[in-house]
C-alpha cells in the first residue's frame, strides 16, 4: 500500500487565467503566471510561468509566449497541457525515477458549459491525472476562508479572479444562486492600456499596465492611504519616442471605475435573486471578497458603499481559493458531493 501511495500522488491546482497554484503535501508548491513560451518552428516548449512571463511582449518571430486561459477557460488546449504539464514538474526539484499518476482537484468557474469543463478534464489527464475532481471557485473560496459551507447560513462570496468574477450564494453544501461575469483583473489591465493611450497618447504594454494596476491600482478616487505617483515608461504615439510619465492611483481609479461598476452591478443582481431567508443571513454576516481584485485598493470600501453591506476582505485573497481546493482534497469524503469525477 505504501508503494502504490509513493506511485499516486494528490495535488489540488487553481488553473486561474492569470496565475496557476498547486498544492501538495498541505504546502503551496507552485505559483506562477499561467503563460507558456513556445518555439514556433519545434512546436516545443521553452518556457513555463515567470520564465515565460519574462519573455512576453519581447519575443521575436521564432518564439511565441501563449496565455493557455481566457475568462477562466481553456482556449489553447496543447499549451494547456504543457502547462499543466511544466508545473507539476516543479514540483520536484529533484530528479525522481518513477512518474506517479495523479489524483487532481482543479477548480473551475462557475458559470463553465460541460465542453469547457471537459477541457480541462482532458488537459488534466494528459498531463498525467490518473483521476481528475473538479470543484467551482466559489465553493473552493469560501471553504478557503474558513465559511463553515455546510452549516444552514447564507453567506455570498465575491472572487475577483484574472478572468472571471464569480458571485455566489452559499449555504447547505450548495451553491444557491451565483452569477459569473468574464469582467476581472484582465479587463482592468486593459482598461489601463486603453486609458493610457487615450488620456497621455501613451503605448503601453500589459506587463507594465498589470505593474500600475499593482503599485497604484484604486477602485476610489479619494483614498486615506494614499500610495505615492508610479512612474510609467511607454512609447509616446505622437513622436514613436520612449518616454516616461507618472500616473496617480486617481487616474487608475477612472481608468479602471466602468468595469468596477459592472461588479457592482452584478452584486447586487445576485442578492435581488437571493432567497429571502438567506438575504437574512447576508445583512448579518456580510459579504466575502477574495482574489487578486480583492487586492485593489478600497475596492472592499466601494462594494460596502453600494450595498450598503459589510465586505470582509480576505487575509490572502490570492490563495483562498487554492486553500480551499486543498482542504477539499483532503477532505474528499467530506466534500466529495462538491466534486465531479471522471466520467
Amino acid at each position: 500500500m505504501a508503494l502504490f501511495n509513493f506511485l499516486n500522488h494528490e495535488i489540488a491546482i487553481d488553473l486561474g487565467t492569470a496565475n496557476t497554484l498547486i498544492i501538495y503535501n498541505d504546502k503551496v508548491v507552485v505559483d506562477e503566471p499561467s503563460i507558456v513560451a513556445i518555439n514556433r518552428d519545434t512546436k516545443k516548449v521553452i518556457a513555463v510561468g515567470k520564465k515565460a512571463m519574462q519573455m512576453h511582449e519581447k519575443t521575436h518571430e521564432n518564439i511565441k509566449t501563449i496565455k493557455p486561459l481566457k475568462d477562466g477557460v481553456i482556449a489553447d488546449f496543447n499549451a494547456a497541457e504543457a502547462m499543466i504539464r511544466g508545473m507539476i514538474k516543479m514540483i520536484y526539484s529533484n530528479q525522481r525515477v518513477f512518474t506517479p499518476s495523479y489524483t487532481m482537484v482543479i477548480c473551475i468557474p462557475s458559470g463553465i458549459t460541460e465542453v469547457e469543463k471537459r477541457a480541462v478534464r482532458d488537459s488534466a489527464e494528459q498531463a498525467g491525472g490518473k483521476e481528475v475532481l473538479l470543484v467551482h471557485e466559489p465553493m473552493a473560496a469560501a471553504i478557503g476562508i474558513g465559511i463553515d459551507v455546510e452549516e444552514p447560513v447564507g453567506n455570498m462570496v465575491i472572487d475577483i479572479g484574472g478572468g472571471t468574477t464569480e458571485i455566489a450564494v452559499i449555504a447547505l453544501s450548495g451553491i444557491v444562486c451565483d452569477q459569473s461575469l468574464r469582467i476581472a483583473g484582465d479587463e482592468f489591465t486593459a482598461n489601463i492600456v486603453n486609458f493610457m493611450r487615450r488620456q497621455h497618447n501613451m503605448l503601453i504594454g500589459e506587463r507594465t499596465a498589470e505593474n500600475i494596476k499593482i503599485n497604484v491600482g484604486s477602485a476610489l478616487t479619494e483614498l486615506e492611504d494614499e500610495p505615492e505617483d508610479f512612474p510609467v515608461n511607454g512609447r509616446d504615439l505622437m513622436t514613436g519616442i520612449p518616454k516616461q510619465i507618472s500616473i496617480s492611483y486617481s487616474e487608475v481609479a477612472h481608468a479602471i471605475d466602468k468595469s468596477i461598476t459592472k461588479i457592482e452591478e452584478a452584486v447586487l443582481k445576485t442578492l435581488e435573486i437571493t432567497p429571502p431567508e438567506l438575504a437574512a443571513d447576508i445583512y448579518r454576516t456580510g459579504l466575502y471578497l477574495t482574489g487578486g481584485g480583492a487586492l485593489i485598493r478600497g475596492i472592499g470600501k466601494r462594494i460596502s458603499e453600494k450595498t450598503k453591506l459589510p465586505v470582509h476582505v480576505a487575509d490572502d485573497p490570492l490563495r483562498a481559493v487554492v486553500r480551499g481546493t486543498g482542504i477539499a482534497l483532503k477532505n474528499r469524503d467530506k466534500f466529495s458531493f462538491l466534486m465531479g469525477s471522471n466520467d
